[in-house]
C-alpha cells in the first residue's frame, strides 16, 4: 500500500493477533457491514503476541457475571469453530481439550469460592464445588489436607492451540476482503472529537471512518497518540514446561492456592506458571530485549515448590524448555476496556485484556462489530467493560485473577 488519495478505509484496526482478527472477521461477516477493512500489522509472525505466546486456555470461573457470559460464547464458538471459520473447505484445528479448571482453596477462601460458583451456575457454566474427599476421589494424587474446597469445570473449560485460533481468524478475515498491511502506527490525526487517519512509520496515510485499538502491548502507546490515556501496562509473563514420570492423570488446569497454574500438555508433559506479586511484577517492552528475558528462579523457588506440595508426583520431574511473553494488564482491575473510547466518535478501544484475550475473543470480536454496524450491543452487552468505568473510577473487581 503506497500513500496516496485512495487510502481510505471505514475501518482501521490497530493490530492483527486474535483481538484485531476477529473484529475484522465479525465485521465482515455482518450483512449489515459493505465498507473497507484495513488491519495493521507491524509484525506478521507473531512472535511477541500474546495470542502466540499465552497458555491458550478458556474458563467460566469467574466473578463476574459479564466475563462468564463472554466465555460461555468462548467455548460454543470453539466448539463449532468449523461452522465459523472453515475456509474453502479447509476447517481449523484447535486441538479443544475440555479438561476443564481446578480452583483449590484454603478455609479463608472458601466462602468466596461458594458464592463465586453459584453465580457461575445460575450463569449455566458447569462448575462443580467439592469438599476434600470429593477432591481426592476424582483427582487421587492431590494434595488435599490444607484445602476446604475446590471448584472444577465438569465442562466447557479447558485449553486449545491459540496458534490455530489466531491464524483461523486472520485467515478468514482475510478470505471475507480484510486487507493486512505490514507497518508500524508512528501518528493517530485527530481532529476535535474525530479521528481522521493514522500514518506509518513508512508515511504512509490510511484515513479511516472509525480506528480500532487492537495493540495489545501496543495498546497505551496508539491510545495515547489519539490523545487519551488507558491504565494498561504491558507486563511479562513466563511459561515453564517440564515432564513428569509419576502418574497425574486426568489432570485439569490446576490454580493452587499460591497462584501457581499447571496443566497438561500432552502425554507426561505439562506447562505451568504464576502472575508475580505486584512489587515485583516486571514489565515487558516490545523493542527491549532484556525486558523479555527469562527469570528461571521464579520457577525453582516459587512454582515448582507451590506444585510439588499440591501434587506430590511433582517432587520428582525434568524442567523442559521456558518463554516469556506480553501480558497486557489492566491496571483498573484486570478487565479488559472494550467500546467507544469517551469522547472521540470514532476510536474505540479493545485492550488490557489481562490474560484472557484468547479466551474472549470471539465474543469481544463480535460486540464491537455490533457496535460499529449497529450503533449498540445486540447479542451480549459488554458495557460494563466499557471506557467510562476508567473516566468514574469504577472498577469491576474480578476475584478470580490468575
Amino acid at each position: 500500500m503506497t500513500s496516496s488519495a485512495s487510502n481510505v478505509a471505514d475501518v482501521v484496526i490497530v493490530g492483527g493477533a486474535v483481538m484485531g482478527s476477529s473484529t475484522a472477521y465479525h465485521l465482515l461477516a455482518d450483512s449489515g457491514f459493505k465498507g473497507r477493512v484495513v488491519v495493521i500489522e507491524k509484525d506478521h509472525t507473531y512472535q511477541l503476541s500474546a495470542s502466540a505466546l499465552s497458555a491458550a486456555s478458556i474458563r467460566q470461573q469467574y466473578s463476574s457475571a459479564v466475563n462468564i457470559r463472554i466465555s460461555l460464547y468462548g467455548i460454543h464458538f470453539l466448539r463449532n469453530i468449523r461452522e465459523y471459520l472453515t475456509v474453502d473447505g479447509d476447517t481449523p484445528e484447535i486441538g479443544l481439550k475440555e479438561g476443564g479448571y481446578l480452583y483449590c482453596a484454603s478455609e479463608a477462601g472458601e466462602p468466596i469460592l461458594r458464592e463465586n460458583q453459584a453465580l457461575q451456575a445460575a450463569e449455566g457454566a458447569d462448575i462443580l464445588f467439592l469438599k476434600p474427599d470429593e477432591l481426592k476421589s476424582r483427582f487421587p494424587w492431590l494434595n488435599v489436607e490444607d484445602l476446604a474446597a475446590g471448584t472444577w469445570g465438569r465442562s466447557g473449560e479447558g485449553w486449545f492451540d491459540g496458534w490455530g485460533l489466531l491464524q483461523a481468524f486472520r485467515k478468514k478475515a482475510r478470505s471475507l476482503g480484510a486487507e493486512y498491511v505490514k507497518g508500524e502506527v508512528a501518528e493517530v490525526e485527530r481532529e476535535g472529537n474525530r479521528i481522521l487517519a493514522v500514518r506509518l512509520k513508512d508515511g504512509t496515510r490510511i484515513a479511516c471512518g472509525t480506528l480500532i485499538n487492537c495493540a495489545g502491548s501496543g495498546g497505551r502507546a496508539i491510545a495515547e497518540m489519539a490523545g487519551l490515556s488507558i491504565p494498561v501496562q504491558a507486563k511479562r509473563r513466563y511459561v515453564f514446561t517440564f515432564s513428569c514420570k509419576g502418574s497425574v492423570e486426568n489432570c485439569p488446569l490446576l490454580i493452587d492456592t499460591s497462584g501457581a497454574y499447571v496443566r497438561p500438555e500432552g502425554e507426561g508433559n505439562f506447562i505451568c506458571g504464576a502472575s508475580p506479586e505486584a512489587d515485583i511484577d516486571p514489565d515487558w517492552f516490545d523493542e527491549d530485549p532484556a525486558s523479555q528475558e527469562i527469570d528461571f528462579s521464579f520457577f525453582e523457588e516459587f512454582i515448582w515448590p507451590s506444585l510439588a506440595h499440591r501434587v506430590p508426583a511433582f517432587e520428582a520431574i525434568r524442567p523442559g524448555r521456558a518463554w516469556s511473553g506480553p501480558y497486557d494488564m489492566s491496571l483498573v482491575d484486570h478487565n479488559a476496556i472494550i467500546g467507544k473510547a469517551g469522547e472521540i466518535e470514532n476510536f474505540y478501544l479493545c485492550n488490557g485484556f489481562s490474560g484472557h484475550g484468547l479466551q474472549q475473543a470471539a465474543a469481544v470480536g463480535r460486540g464491537l462489530s455490533e457496535l460499529i454496524v449497529h450503533g449498540g450491543y445486540r447479542t451480549l452487552d459488554l458495557s460494563e467493560l466499557g471506557y467510562e468505568r476508567v473516566l468514574a473510577n469504577r472498577p469491576l473487581l474480578e476475584r478470580n485473577v490468575i
